[in-house]
């Protein structure tokens, strides 16, 4: 199923849900901690560098500020000005001086160097040219790092055809995602081998590839 959001679509919807995003995580039943686990996945240390790819209000700058610690840096990449407003001010109100905000097209982002993890949350499906988005950040990974996808999914089988309704009429409403996307897919075209984790009875998951040492494969 096409979703055809334009940027500048998705933009304005987004500066709306910017107010009231925190109530989306109640709605749709996130998994308590699976940011944080998302993050643990990176594998990143102290003094490390990492990128995520649609950081919206910065939920997650706490669990990435946290693991590269003070000498690192974390970059946020946003398309929409009302949601990374609101990671400014949790910046702020924190004292993060090692978080860099990007108001960025994630399909055409760039960075000043390589990160050693790249992390895509409750993002990648919303993005209306998701591969090109994850080619941008695959380039900007070191060799060696990891890119981790975490997301919402339909789950297999049975389950799967009876949501499938309600999650694509909720998801066309409020442009939170396209449940028929399947980054596993794209990221195995990169990665070789892709370890996807399921949660949740499968609605939700945590993927997480490593960039080869060498790579001629694109996307």
């Amino acid at each position: 199923m096409a979703y055809d959001y334009d940027l500048d679509f998705i933009q304005r919807r987004y500066s709306i849900l910017a107010k009231i995003y925190p109530v989306f995580e109640l709605v749709f039943f996130l998994p308590l901690g699976i940011r944080k686990r998302a993050v643990e996945r990176l594998g990143l240390g102290a003094g490390g560098r990492v990128l995520e790819v649609g950081c919206g209000t910065g939920r997650n700058l706490t669990h990435l500020v946290s693991a590269v610690g003070p000498g690192g840096t974390v970059y946020g990449v946003d398309y929409t000005g009302a949601m990374l407003a609101k990671a400014r001010a949790l910046c702020e109100r924190h004292q993060w001086r090692n978080v860099q905000l990007l108001q960025q097209d994630a399909a055409q982002m760039t960075l000043p160097e390589l990160v050693d993890g790249a992390l895509f949350s409750l993002s990648y499906a919303v993005m209306p040219e998701p591969r090109r988005a994850l080619a941008q950040a695959w380039k900007h990974l070191r060799h060696g790092g990891r890119l981790v996808i975490m997301d919402a999914k339909l789950p297999d089988g049975w389950r799967g055809k009876l949501v499938r309704p309600i999650m694509v009429g909720i998801s066309r409403a409020t442009v939170l995602g396209d449940p028929d996307k399947l980054p596993w897919k794209d990221m195995e075209r990169l990665a070789g081998q892709f370890e996807l984790e399921e949660i949740n009875f499968g609605t939700y998951y945590i993927g997480c590839g490593t960039k080869p040492a060498e790579t001629g494969v694109t996307v």
